[in-house]
């Protein structure tokens, strides 16, 4: 039960933190720094496509209610009043009124699949619903964590930039002392430069990353927003599951199968809807009515009570082939339904192939790169000390501190591709959701 409410929950697209109610009116962005659960939440109580595809979702809801109606009496109330004009005179009112009911007894199934039909459209939008929440989610993952690759660029961007400014200090000293040519000092002048343009590069790179992820939380782009750097539980696939097993859970959890196949019944449905509206339907009748003449001008009076009831049968015998023509069309829209599941479970498997082979490259890529980076690390120490001590050039240090640039930029990058690669698993499965409740589902 509390994995139920909880999906109602987030599928819900006014649902926000409670630290944020009325976020659909707020102007400015929370002054508190945020972690990924709480920035999912405010972008999903805003965001326009997820709320249009839950008017959607209400819409096929209502659609659906509307098809039980004809489980129920049809019942019509009308009234007349009505002046008569003969040889060029006017004679009095007359009244009338009358209140007649209908209901059909029996169609050979016809409304149990016209409900049916309703019902599986009904599914089929929900299950769209469901996508357009999941897509956004992982829109606001990647520009979270690119925005933490941004942050985490510039820092490393100013690090390297305190490295270039002591070896172009060290040269300037030790031109000085007349221990190394004027080019030492040129060669570090040069590399301090460049370490300038990529902190202001970095810098521009964060100012766009914040940028869009404000724009996806519907909030102006010049804004400021503070998240937290910690991983989310968003999207974690189980490190054991096997791409079969994969597969198998999606059949179950990924939205667009699961409105393929809605579709599918509903086309189903509908196809058996048209082929039964060429049979027979019995229905039970009644009517009551009063009319009020008036006898002073026009012959004589009445004030009359009257009504009936009956049984109706009721059969088309010719409509000018149109029952047949669209009971055909109906047949070639469901094959075409089913044609379009199964190219839906083809590229489903596609993506979970897809997905988690990049994944599993990408937790390859992140233990690489640290290693790349300790290497650089510890080469750029080992060559400014020998340079210091005359036994390295400066173009030795510059090597080395390029070769650091470089690893800080693919560590940076793979740490947080990891996390938007975890994502794209469990989107391509289906279960990109939070988990909130601890303990076992009920």
């Amino acid at each position: 039960m509390k994995y139920t409410m909880f999906l109602l929950a987030f599928l819900y697209p006014f649902v926000a933190n409670a630290a944020f109610d009325e976020c659909m009116t707020r102007m400015s962005v929370p002054n508190e720094a945020m972690d990924l659960r709480q920035v999912i939440d405010l972008g999903l109580c805003r965001n326009p496509q997820t709320a249009a595809a839950f008017l959607s979702y209400e819409s096929a809801r209502m659609s659906k209610n509307a098809s039980y109606a004809d489980y129920l009496p049809s019942v019509n109330l009308s009234g007349n009043a009505s002046l008569p004009y003969r040889n060029e005179k006017w004679g009095d009112w007359s009244y009338g009124a009358s209140l007649s009911a209908s209901y059909l007894i029996f169609d050979f199934g016809k409304r149990l699949n016209d409900v049916n039909q309703s019902v599986a459209a009904w599914r089929a939008s929900g299950f769209d619903y469901d996508e357009s929440v999941q897509n956004y989610v992982y829109s606001v993952i990647g520009s979270y964590y690119n925005l933490l690759k941004a942050q985490a660029d510039v820092k490393s961007a100013e690090m390297l930039h305190k490295v270039a400014k002591t070896a172009h200090d060290t040269a300037q000293k030790k031109f000085k002392a007349g221990a190394v040519a004027k080019a030492d000092v040129l060669r570090a002048d040069t590399t301090l430069a460049s370490r300038d343009l990529d902190l202001e590069r970095a810098k521009n790179n964060l100012k766009i990353a914040q940028g869009t992820l404000l724009s996806k939380l519907s909030f102006p782009a010049d804004q400021e927003i503070t998240i937290k750097d910690l991983p989310s539980e968003i999207g974690t696939p189980q490190e054991t599951q096997t791409l079969d097993e994969l597969f198998e859970q999606a059949q179950k959890t990924r939205p667009d199968i699961l409105r393929a196949t809605a579709n599918k019944d509903s086309a189903w449905y509908r196809r058996n809807s048209l082929l039964l509206s060429n049979l027979p339907t019995i229905s039970a009748s009644g009517s009551i009515s009063w009319n009020n003449q008036p006898s002073e001008t026009f012959g004589a009076g009445q004030d009359n009570i009257s009504g009936s009831i009956g049984i109706r049968a009721s059969m088309p015998l010719f409509s000018g082939f149109a029952n047949m023509y669209n009971a055909r069309a109906a047949q070639y829209n469901y094959e075409r339904a089913v044609e379009q599941e199964r190219a839906v479970n083809d590229n489903a498997s596609l993506d979970i192939f897809t997905a988690y082979h990049n994944y599993k490259t990408a937790q390859n890529v992140l233990k690489q790169s640290e290693t790349l980076l300790k290497s650089a690390t510890e080469s750029e120490k080992v060559t400014a000390g020998m340079y210091k001590v005359g036994r390295a050039t400066m173009l030795d240090w510059q090597t080395a501190q390029s070769e650091l640039v470089d690893a800080e930029k693919q560590n940076n990058a793979a740490k947080y591709d990891l996390f938007t690669k975890r994502a794209a698993v469990a989107l391509a499965v289906g279960e990109l959701k939070l988990k909130l409740n601890d303990g076992d589902d009920e």
